[in-house]
């Protein structure tokens, strides 16, 4: 059972980074995408382990063991980048926190989100719920981008795209422990963008605004 899509433009993301740098006083830069639709251990990166476990600051975002994501990311070099896109990934990994909780309130996605990004998770992880659905399986993230989209005084945004295999993930009926098993096709693919901001004063970066494109074929192969 995947999750959702929502269509978005690239404009969204530049128009939505500007308006966060606005707040702070400063400007947005424009950034190029392709249209894209909105939203998964083994190879996580670098520091993507200790994020996620709980903290004093952090939210427990750790899942059932019947449950595994693996983030197939190559760590960037650049410091924010870096942290950019591990709390992506804790981002997907609080989304199927509050999927596997059965709590379409759950803080975790709510510590590391904002705006629509919020909306988003809440909405799919209700989906969820309303259904007596739950996860299980593998669901790997591979091709990870990172690309600046503007700094402000206050603030800084940056693009993160990645890649989804849900072949190996599966619905999970809450009540019987079902599992209902999917074949492998081009509707196992889907591309994620991710605007992440984070003010200055903050290791934290947190989702904003969110698109995934379904059947992604530049994700297949």
């Amino acid at each position: 059972m995947a999750r959702s899509a929502l269509t978005t433009t690239a404009a969204t993301f530049t128009a939505t980074a500007a308006l966060l740098l606005t707040a702070c006083g400063g400007g947005g830069d424009d950034t190029s995408s392709d249209d894209i639709k909105g939203a998964g251990t083994g190879s996580p990166s670098a520091s993507a382990s200790a994020l996620n476990a709980p903290d004093a600051n952090r939210p427990d975002v750790r899942l059932p063991e019947d449950l595994e994501l693996v983030f197939d990311f190559e760590k960037p070099s650049d410091v924010d980048a870096a942290a950019a896109l591990d709390d992506a990934a804790n981002y997907i990994r609080a989304l199927n926190h509050g999927i596997t909780e059965q709590n379409a309130k759950d803080p975790a996605y709510r510590f590391y989100s904002a705006a629509g990004a919020t909306r988003y998770a809440e909405s799919q992880i209700k989906e969820y719920v309303d259904g007596g659905w739950t996860l299980t399986g593998e669901d790997r993230y591979y091709q990870a981008e990172t690309s600046p989209v503007g700094e402000a005084e206050k603030a800084k945004t940056i693009l993160v795209t990645f890649c989804e295999d849900q072949s190996k993930a599966y619905g999970k009926e809450v009540k019987t422990g079902k599992v209902h098993r999917t074949e492998e096709s081009l509707a196992s693919y889907q591309k994620f963008s991710i605007l992440m901001a984070s003010q200055q004063d903050s290791p934290v970066w947190r989702a904003q605004q969110i698109t995934v494109e379904g059947k992604a074929a530049e994700c297949r192969g």
